[in-house]
This record gives structure tokens, C-alpha cells and sequence, in this order.
């Protein structure tokens, strides 16, 4: 079976300083993969690089068969693959619906006609409503996003990737700073995605990875050092070390 995502001896290097050495990941269709690790291990840094954000000094990056090292995000979005942000990147005094439209627009041939007739691309707004229809935030859609919630911003974030119809979805650290209700309404979007979409998250809460993961990737200093089941990972000593610190 072809993979979704295969990485084969991915670097990253500012100056001379190593953010990603070496790194091979290999994730089949349909997975659930969680990144763990401590701060400053690299995990954000290789999303960039499967994103494209970022440029790697050297290896490759394959999705679905195809080589997309070389190219640009949008070429990649293009492609299947979604992404979300550690940071949150909205234009808070749009509506909601508003936001997830600009997300599929961007995705559109026709997406340099003038402003003006953007409002009457019928298609376009049904489909960010039915999105937002999905992660629970329907009623909400004509709500500037200056007037909601964090969590629900959280949402609304999954939502602009998933209007985009991925195939692969990247999720950087998208239960960071929620409450406990909020991760709950979050991880009900998230359990709720179709296996048809494999998804790669970064995440810290080693219960949430537990309950999430088909398979867990352990990084440290720019490096994989534990791969493999939830229970393999949960026995091997290197994660206690890395990840738990003792």
C-alpha cells in the first residue's frame, strides 16, 4: 500500500544548528500519527517542512506516491494536504463563515475576480456552511470571530482545513490552552473525521495520545527516538526519559 505521508532522511538545519536530523516517518492511509516530545524537539519545525513552509537542506517528502518536496504549499494543498497552526491565524472581524470561505477560495481558479462578486459564490458559502455545520459551529456562522470563544476559534480553525477536502491533515497542538470542555467538543471533531482522511498531530498530553493515536512518533533534539504502537511506546524506557524526563 502506498503511503500518505513518507519521509526519508529529512534535515533541517538553521545555521549550524540542527531542528530536524534525520528523520524517517512513513504514515499509511487512514492513520491516526501523534508527534510527541518536549519543547523544542522539532515537531513544529517538520511540519513546516511537510507543509512547505519551510525548505529542508536535505531528504524527501512524499505524499500519496508524489514527490512534493520541491513544492510550494499551495501546490501541496492542491495535492490533499491540510494543515492547522500552533499559533491561531484568523481575520477576527469577519464572520465565521466568512473565514472558512477565504480558506476555499484560495483553493479556487477564479479566486483573482474582483472582490466584489465573492459574496455571491452561492457554492462557496454553502460549502463553508456545511463545514461549519461539522465541527459543531453551524448556528454561529454569520459571528464576527473577534466574538468567540478560544475553543471555538480552535474549531473554527479544523473547519478551514477541512472545507478543503484533505486527504492528509497536519493538527499542530489543536487542544493547547482549552478548557476541559472545549477539548471535549474539539476531540469530538476530531474522533468525528472519516478514516478516508489520515491525519498527523502534534500533541503533549500523553493521556489525549493514548486515546487518539494508532501510532506514536517520540522526537527529541530534531530526532525520532521511540516509533511504534501505543503500548510499544509506553513500554520503552526512551520515552520515559525523553518525554516524561525521568
Amino acid at each position: 500500500m502506498t503511503a500518505a505521508l513518507e519521509i526519508a532522511g529529512l534535515d533541517r538545519f538553521f545555521g549550524g544548528l540542527p531542528a530536524v536530523r534525520g528523520v524517517d516517518l512513513s504514515v499509511q492511509p487512514g492513520e491516526r500519527r501523534l508527534l510527541l516530545g518536549p519543547n523544542g524537539a522539532g515537531k513544529t519545525t517538520l511540519f513546516n517542512l511537510i507543509a512547505g513552509d519551510l525548505p529542508p537542506t536535505k531528504g524527501a517528502i512524499r505524499l500519496f506516491g508524489e514527490d512534493v518536496t520541491k513544492l510550494k504549499p499551495n501546490q501541496r494543498t492542491h495535492r490533499g494536504m491540510g494543515r492547522t497552526y500552533q499559533i491561531i491565524t484568523l481575520f477576527p472581524r469577519d464572520t465565521l463563515v466568512h473565514n472558512v470561505a477565504l480558506s476555499l477560495l484560495g483553493l479556487r481558479r477564479d479566486r483573482f475576480d474582483p472582490f466584489g462578486a465573492f459574496r455571491a459564490r452561492r457554492e462557496v458559502f454553502e460549502r463553508a456552511r456545511d463545514t461549519l455545520e461539522r465541527v459543531g459551529l453551524g448556528a454561529m456562522a454569520e459571528r464576527r470571530v473577534a466574538e468567540t470563544s478560544y475553543g471555538e476559534r480552535r474549531r473554527l480553525e479544523i473547519a478551514m482545513a477541512l472545507a478543503q477536502a484533505p486527504r492528509l491533515l497536519l493538527l499542530d497542538e489543536p487542544l493547547a490552552g482549552l478548557s476541559l470542555d472545549e477539548r471535549i467538543d474539539v476531540k469530538g471533531v476530531l474522533d468525528a473525521i472519516p478514516r478516508d482522511v489520515t491525519i498527523v498531530m502534534i500533541e503533549h498530553d500523553m493521556d489525549v495520545a493514548l486515546a487518539f493515536a494508532d501510532r506514536i512518533t517520540v522526537m527529541q533534539r530534531g530526532e525520532v527516538v521511540v516509533e511504534g504502537s501505543r503500548a510499544e511506546v509506553v513500554a520503552d524506557p526512551k520515552t520515559r526519559e525523553v518525554y516524561l524526563g525521568h
